[in-house]
């Protein structure tokens, strides 16, 4: 499986990596969709996109987040189609994203989310040698759980490119994680069905061929990459793998519940759309 980055010269481009950081960043502090950010990194320049999401990750980092993970993102050919964009891409999972065991998903943090299913693979060892491979992979992992992951998108109207994702952290939003925890000697990634519903209606369905024919190859292509980035995964990560169907929007008040063989469900509750209080009436005398 081929890379979807090429190297590029980050340095003669200081500018444009520093005003596509600087505009994601106030779109999200701002809690205000921005413009696509592919004007100023080109539409094709994927390593120029990640040197924004280091810079954007960075900046959160030295504000106090830790991280915690990595995510693979648009591994679903059902997503691809979605969004419009044709391969592969990862982003950094930090503790302030990981909403497991909150009464109820914070709507007022997100902008314009999606849910979707996927398997998260905890590890137990790192996967920083040479001679990565599926068996070497297999033997890292810990056990997987279900999860959902809540993407979303600091660009307005989920307009993106392969370099605005990538530059966005690749969408990422929060997560959830399920409570049954399962080793690989239990079940096989790629055998599990998944359905998803939202307020208790089917909203989604897949596989895990659905991820790049098998979660365990996606986690493959992701520990060579982060390898090849100098960042390798670490033992105690959590590696969301990618969708198993199709997204589904989570506007506020929404539920959604994912259910995969194997691994039980999870669930996440939305918070409703806070509504203003009305001013009190003035007294006319």
């Amino acid at each position: 499986m081929t890379d979807v980055w090429e190297p590029t010269a980050v340095a003669d481009h200081g500018t444009a990596v520093a005003e596509a950081a600087a505009r994601l960043a106030r779109a999200a502090s701002d809690h205000r969709p921005c413009a696509p950010v592919r004007d100023l990194l080109g539409p094709d320049d994927i390593g120029l996109a990640y040197a924004v999401q280091r810079r954007v990750v960075g900046d959160r980092i030295a504000a106090g987040a830790r991280v915690v993970g990595r995510k693979i993102g648009l591994t679903s050919p059902a997503v691809q189609r979605q969004v419009g964009v044709d391969r592969p891409d990862f982003g950094v999972l930090l503790d302030d994203m990981d909403v497991t065991g909150l009464p109820a998903v914070p709507s007022g943090r997100l902008l314009q989310p999606r849910a979707e299913a996927e398997i998260a693979f905890v590890l137990a060892a790192d996967l920083d040698t040479a001679d990565l491979d599926l068996a070497r992979v297999r033997s890292a992992v810990g056990y997987a759980v279900a999860a959902l992951e809540i993407v979303d998108s600091r660009v307005a109207g989920w307009d993106i490119a392969i370099t605005d994702t990538v530059a966005d952290n690749a969408s990422s939003g929060l997560f959830v994680l399920g409570q049954q925890a399962v080793g690989l000697d239990e079940f096989e990634p790629r055998d599990v069905t998944m359905r998803l519903y939202a307020d208790g209606k089917t909203a989604s369905e897949g596989d895990g061929t659905a991820c790049l024919g098998d979660p365990l190859a996606a986690l493959l292509w992701l520990a060579r990459t982060a390898r090849e980035f100098g960042d390798p995964l670490r033992a105690g990560q959590v590696v969301l793998s990618g969708a198993l169907g199709p997204l589904v929007p989570t506007p506020p008040g929404t539920t959604v519940r994912a259910e995969m063989s194997g691994l039980g469900s999870v669930t996440a509750a939305f918070t409703p759309q806070e509504v203003p209080e009305a001013p009190e009436a003035k007294e006319h005398g």
